[in-house]
C-alpha cells in the first residue's frame, strides 16, 4: 500500500499544480482539508475527485456523506482506492 500512497501524493501535487510540494511533504494521515492540516479546500477536492476517477476509476456520489471521510487523508483515500479497485 506504500507504493499507492506514493502515487496518490504525487497526483494531489500534480492535479492541484502544487509546484513547490514533494511527496514527502504530505503525512500520510494528515489531513488534506481545513485549518491545522494541508490546507486543501473545495476547488481542490473536486479537482482531486476528477484526477482519482480519471487514473483510478474511483467513482465517487456528489451527494455521499462518506466522501468527507474518503478525503481525510492520504491513508483514507488509498482505503477507497484499493476498496474499489478490488472490489472490480
Amino acid at each position: 500500500m506504500d507504493m499507492l500512497k506514493q502515487e496518490i501524493k504525487r497526483l494531489i501535487i500534480d492535479a492541484l499544480d502544487l509546484e513547490d510540494t514533494q511527496p514527502e511533504d504530505i503525512a500520510d494521515d494528515i489531513p488534506l482539508f481545513g485549518d491545522g492540516g494541508f490546507g486543501l479546500d473545495s476547488i481542490d477536492a473536486l479537482e482531486l475527485g476528477i484526477a482519482l476517477r480519471k487514473k483510478y476509476k474511483v467513482q465517487l456520489e456528489a451527494n455521499d456523506a462518506g466522501n468527507r471521510e474518503h478525503f481525510r487523508s492520504v491513508n483514507s483515500l488509498a482505503q477507497l482506492v484499493k476498496a474499489q479497485t478490488q472490489a472490480v
